[in-house]
């Protein structure tokens, strides 16, 4: 493409260094939809006749039909996606498909074929987000009645609803759903028209091929467009917290099915064995997702690293910009695959929870704040709780299990209207403040997530309502 500059043909080691083939092929139907936009848009201008705008636009769609039908060889000699659909377009209809390029740069192509292909894997990203997210709802509408330990410094703090658990989780998801929408905003711009760096001087109209594609809108400036790749960043940002998001739910999972918590099931279809131990069902499955999350911060730092104090505009770094990005949706995809359907078939034992509760001193708390509606200040309370359980671990004694007389003996401001509160359901019932464990908070916050999810699934449905053809 660019012979006539030079002397001597490119290096056969220069060609392999450089090829972006193996990573951008994947786009081909992107950079082809691209393409026909463009023509349109030429054509639209006058810049090219109404009849060889037809032919290119015919040829390209039939160039389509080939990759699509595996008929298409690309060469790795032509370096990449772009540069094949060209060659070949020029071979099938000769000096005007030659004319395809006018106006535009592969600066500004590449561009452009990158965000209509992501436009359309975020959206599909959205609904493995989506079924996960709505799979965290139905357990904890499943387990909204079931109490189990929930633990601070993984060390037993106060008693909770397991559905409070699931909730907890559901919430982190639904926060990775509104940075994939900001995501997916950024790359909902047109870049083609912008050229190499500074425009062209030809007639093009950049709201005709935006409107085309379906783009929200278009980019502002020429050289910030092909210079940064915010967009790219927005995309593994998501990808890394909802990473950090996966991992820790995998890791909480992890833990209460080890035989010392021993009160989470997982599905034997879920799990593998051990080689040498009959006896040992592993968490595979969860210890995989867990460390996919190093992949996907390792993106992330990536690309970082790779712009970081890059010239304006264009520098040929950025030609690897994908790999990370593309390795980062197919691990995402990866993870959509196998978890929603893990967390079906997880079970709780809540018999087996419930033993943990036996000292009865994940209830202190609520002695301490019974205390304070009976005017006794907090710090006070606090104090006068902590001795008293340092005399149930000293004698023995579950701190629930207590009669009046020794909690009389220990806290004289208690009243037999203590003892019935001293159970871990009725701690969990009690904590009915917005947003807190008890089953009618739950609920109410079930149903708040469930509205707010229904509204992100009319957002991403109205996005790809404007998906053009062809992708």
């Amino acid at each position: 493409m660019w012979k006539g500059r030079f002397a001597q043909d490119t290096d056969e080691a220069v060609i392999n260094f450089t090829q972006s083939l193996d990573l951008d092929w994947r786009m081909a139907m992107a950079d082809i939809r691209g393409s026909v936009a463009h023509v349109r848009m030429l054509a639209h201008t006058g810049l090219l006749a109404a009849d060889e705008a037809a032919v290119i636009e015919k040829n390209l769609r039939e160039i389509a039909d080939e990759i699509k039908k595996g008929e298409f060889t690309p060469k790795l000699s032509l370096e990449d996606v772009h540069m094949n659909i060209e060659s070949r377009l020029i071979e099938k209809c000769g000096a005007t498909g030659a004319r395809l390029h006018m106006g535009r740069s592969r600066n500004d192509q590449v561009n452009t074929t990158v965000r209509l292909y992501l436009r359309k894997e975020l959206l599909d990203i959205w609904e493995g987000l989506e079924a996960l997210i709505a799979t965290l709802l139905e357990k904890a509408e499943e387990h909204a009645d079931v109490v189990v330990p929930g633990y601070t410094h993984l060390q037993q703090a106060q008693p909770i609803s397991m559905g409070h658990f699931w909730m907890a989780h559901a919430q982190a998801f639904m926060r990775d759903a509104r940075r994939l929408c900001s995501a997916y905003d950024a790359v909902d711009e047109s870049p083609l028209g912008c050229g190499a760096l500074a425009g062209s001087t030809l007639p093009l109209d950049r709201e005709f091929t935006r409107a085309d594609m379906g783009f929200a809108r278009i980019t502002e400036n020429s050289m910030d467009t092909v210079a940064h790749r915010d967009h790219f960043l927005d995309v593994l940002y998501f990808a890394a917290v909802f990473g950090t998001h996966v991992s820790r739910l995998s890791e909480d999972l992890i833990i209460y099915f080890t035989t010392e918590f021993g009160w989470l099931k997982l599905p034997d279809s879920f799990c593998t064995g051990s080689s040498i131990m009959p006896q040992k069902k592993n968490p595979d499955v969860l210890e995989l997702l867990r460390g996919k999350a190093g992949q996907l911060t390792g993106a992330l730092v990536d690309l970082l690293t790779t712009v970081k104090g890059l010239p304006l505009s264009y520098d040929r770094d950025l030609q690897d910009d994908k790999r990370s990005l593309f390795r980062s949706l197919d691990c995402l995809k990866g993870i959509f695959s196998v978890l929603p359907a893990l967390l079906k078939n997880v079970g709780v034992d809540e018999e087996r929870a419930n033993k943990g509760f036996a000292d009865g001193l994940i209830l202190a708390t609520d002695v301490a704040e019974y205390l304070v509606l009976r005017g006794v200040p907090f710090r006070i309370a606090h104090e006068k709780v902590g001795r008293a359980v340092r005399w149930c671990i000293e004698n023995k004694r579950p701190l629930d299990k207590l009669t009046l007389a020794e909690w009389q003996a220990l806290i004289p401001e208690a009243e037999e209207s203590l003892l019935p509160l001293l159970t871990p359901r009725r701690s969990v019932e009690r904590r009915n403040t917005y947003g807190g464990t008890s089953p009618q908070q739950l609920r109410a916050q079930i149903g708040r997530a469930k509205e707010k999810l229904a509204a992100y699934e009319k957002e991403q449905a109205a996005h790809r309502e404007k998906l053009p053809d062809m992708l």
